[in-house]
């Protein structure tokens, strides 16, 4: 029988397995080896191409708990259920987008956000589309945010449809900014993680950042600026069509959303599903699609998205 030995080195193990989630996931992705973990160090027994996987994946997850400290659900399920050179790609890509408050790492963590840092250096408009959790905003939000940092656009701007996730608000007091506050708040969110709170108001402020609903973007030649249409599925086809034409020279796009939920009313098209399939053979647009293995919320929301599909 073919053995091979792996030490855990600079690694507590009791973190590394965190209370045996990591261990029993291992043993489940390898049925025909046998495992032996004692200390620091791990022993696995049988077919040698099987082991052969085995240690190409277990230096994996060693590798990535050596640069994130951390091993989530995502990341086994990541990790131990991709082919050599999904690894290799992993493992080498330069995941850091740009650094929050203070000092905070934002990087790309699974191999889709990866490829949305790739894909916005080669296209100026780039469509991300896929469920809730994958990242999609809060990475288009990191990628605006570091050509802001490195001068590379004069401005971001952010916009979203007004439209109410299945249920009526009714009125909302106060002024413009209080009554659309509660539709672009994960964009705040997002940028709170990014810029320190003092220069954010004062790039809000300067109108260097700038937030607004969809249908204020009407009659604007945006140039010069790195700009994001979030939750674009609940966009309509008019819509659509006067966002994407507000594309002015030295300007970026991304338009994200979630085609699976729409809030539109019943007899109204998404634009952005329409878009999907209008621009899916067009030069210099990119459409990226992310799925249930990208999300990044609490594992149960992986089962949930792959539950209603």
């Amino acid at each position: 029988m073919n053995e091979i030995k792996i030490e855990l080195k600079e690694i507590n193990p009791q973190n590394f397995f965190d209370n045996d989630q990591t261990l029993n996931k291992i043993k489940e992705t390898f049925p025909k080896l046998k495992l032996v973990f004692r200390g620091s160090f791990v022993k696995a027994y049988g077919n040698k191409s099987e082991l052969t996987n085995f240690k190409v994946k277990f230096n994996a997850l060693i590798n990535y708990f050596l640069k994130y400290n951390n091993l989530n659900q995502n990341v086994l399920d990541e990790l131990l259920n991709s082919d050599s050179r999904s690894i290799e790609f992993i493992s080498k890509a330069n995941d850091i987008i740009t650094y929050g408050v203070k000092g905070k790492i934002i990087r790309a963590k699974t191999k889709n956000q990866l490829k949305i840092v790739e894909l916005s250096t080669k296209y100026d408009m780039l469509f991300v589309v896929g469920p809730a959790g994958t990242g999609k905003t809060y990475t288009s939000v990191a990628l605006a945010v570091k050509a802001l940092k490195e001068k590379k656009i004069k401005r971001i701007i952010l916009t979203r449809p007004a439209v109410e996730a299945g249920e009526n608000l009714g009125f909302l007091p106060g002024d413009i900014k209080n009554k659309l506050d509660p539709y672009i708040q994960p964009l705040y969110d997002a940028l709170y993680d990014m810029i320190p709170t003092e220069k954010l108001h004062s790039y809000l402020d300067r109108g260097i950042i700038q937030i607004s609903p969809l249908a204020f973007m009407r009659g604007r030649t945006l140039n010069n600026a790195f700009v994001i249409l979030d939750e674009a599925q609940n966009a309509t086809h008019s819509q659509m069509k006067m966002f994407l034409t507000r594309m002015g020279p030295e300007a970026k796009f991304i338009i994200t959303g979630d085609p699976g939920q729409v809030d539109l009313p019943k007899k109204i098209k998404s634009g952005l599903n329409e878009a999907l399939n209008i621009f899916k053979k067009t030069s210099g647009i990119k459409i990226l699609h992310l799925d249930e293995k990208d999300v990044i919320r609490h594992k149960l929301v992986k089962k949930i998205i792959a539950a209603y599909n």
